[in-house]
């Protein structure tokens, strides 16, 4: 396999800090011990999680205002995978990259996929893009696409949907995300029914596509691009597009899509009661859909996701939903951002396997608020960092990510190969 960071190095910086590791998780499993919980158990758990990263997440992001350029930015898909590499190697969490077409087409899609596996990687669900137009399109989607009033318009939307997943079963890809930005900035353009039908009508056009082992998983946004209203903008509309779609047609949640405030673990438990929770889009927000690294505004509630999510696995230990970051990363280096999201969304689900869940059932239907949610916090508010460097180290990734990743000098190296283009620093998150 193909590794981009030095193996020496990494085992330099995980040799001055694994002594005080041993002490750590041997602390932690002595406490864990005393509550009936074996930790090695809970390591192996660790060791199985993953979370895909977006191709265009290793980008510098941007706002509608400005973007400004980072140092060695990816310039294709190949320098894409090149970081989603270190990404992996460094975190041993997200060996899965997540592509969005037309801005990840490749000439040559064996070539892409052979290009991945050197790395060990392989491709989540592959994204379509209708909320934007491209050059050699014969129709505009400023007013729409899948939901166009226009018919003309709708089925080009509709082609391109059916050929990225064509495009994705030839990277191995077993699902096509679709999120559209369609809806409206006034009162009375759009007609809210129609509008919704024509959506159900293009999704089942592209649902009768989809190879018999895929999924389709239909995203929700509350706001933006449109402002006053869209067309799949929370999770009942998206629901119910899946539930008259097909059963292979499921709802995706970002916890970024909602209205402040809204109670996300909820709407976990409520789509997954009913058969419709396919997956998860990780990042947070403190205003509106802000595309803020995962577990940097609201931890907690990443936590009380993943409770849900851990209580629905102990019913179903078959259930598997499509895991991804979604980030925009502005500020930051992208590599360390989604290294340290990764291990954010990871802290959660290990967490959320060690509440008491026997003792939490019985506070439910003794009606005892209190120790209900005490229970909760006890889980929360434990220290699991030991669990997840063991898990890191005996993957054979970084103890601490981030500072073996600035020890590695990786940016200024590929910097130097990937010299910044001075006509590209519009707005606009790409």
């Amino acid at each position: 396999m193909t590794l981009l960071i030095d193996q020496n190095l990494l085992q330099e910086q995980n040799t001055k800090q694994e002594s005080a590791l041993n002490t750590d998780y041997n602390a932690l499993a002595e406490k864990l011990d005393r509550s009936g919980i074996q930790i090695d158990t809970v390591l192996e758990q660790a060791k199985q999680f993953s979370v895909a990263v977006p191709s265009w997440g290793v980008g510098t992001g941007g706002t509608r205002f400005a973007r400004f350029p980072g140092q060695g930015e990816p310039r294709n898909i190949f320098e894409k995978l090149d970081d989603c590499s270190v990404i992996q190697q460094l975190s041993q969490a997200t060996p899965a990259v997540s592509l969005h077409i037309p801005w990840d087409r490749p000439k040559d899609p064996k070539e892409l996929r052979q290009y991945a596996e050197q790395y060990g990687l392989h491709f989540d669900a592959m994204n379509s893009n209708t909320f934007q137009d491209q050059i050699d399109q014969d129709e505009s989607y400023k007013f729409g696409s899948l939901t166009h009033t226009n018919k003309a318009v709708r089925e080009q939307a509709i082609a391109h949907n059916i050929d990225v997943v064509e495009l994705g079963q030839k990277l191995g890809s077993k699902a096509l995300t679709v999120w559209v930005g369609d809806g409206s900035n006034f009162p009375g353009q759009q007609h809210f029914k129609n509008s919704f039908s024509h959506y159900l009508d293009s999704i089942k056009t592209i649902y009768d596509s989809l190879p018999d082992d895929w999924n389709m998983l239909l995203e929700h946004k509350i706001f933006e691009p449109a402002f006053y209203s869209t067309v799949i903008q929370d999770w009942g509309s998206s629901y119910l597009a899946a539930k008259e779609t097909g059963e292979r047609c499921l709802s995706l949640v970002d916890l970024g899509h909602h209205a402040p405030n809204v109670n996300i673990e909820m709407i976990v438990s409520r789509l997954a009661q009913f058969g419709k929770l396919g997956g998860f889009h990780f990042n947070d927000s403190k205003y509106g859909d802000d595309d803020l690294d995962s577990g940097s505004i609201n931890p907690y509630q990443l936590f009380l996701i993943f409770n849900e999510l851990t209580d629905i696995r102990a019913q179903d230990p078959a259930y598997s939903p499509f895991y991804m970051l979604d980030q925009s990363h502005n500020v930051t280096d992208p590599i360390e951002s989604l290294m340290y999201s990764a291990a954010e969304v990871q802290r959660a689900f290990v967490k959320s396997l060690l509440v008491d869940r026997q003792a939490l059932s019985q506070y439910q239907e003794d009606n005892d608020p209190m120790m209900a949610q005490a229970s909760l916090k006890q889980a929360y508010n434990l220290d699991v960092e030991p669990i997840l460097q063991m898990a890191r180290l005996q993957a054979g990734g970084a103890i601490d990510p981030v500072s073996c990743y600035r020890a590695s000098g990786y940016r200024a190296t590929v910097a130097k190969s990937r010299p910044a283009d001075p006509n590209k620093t519009g707005s606009g998150i790409v």
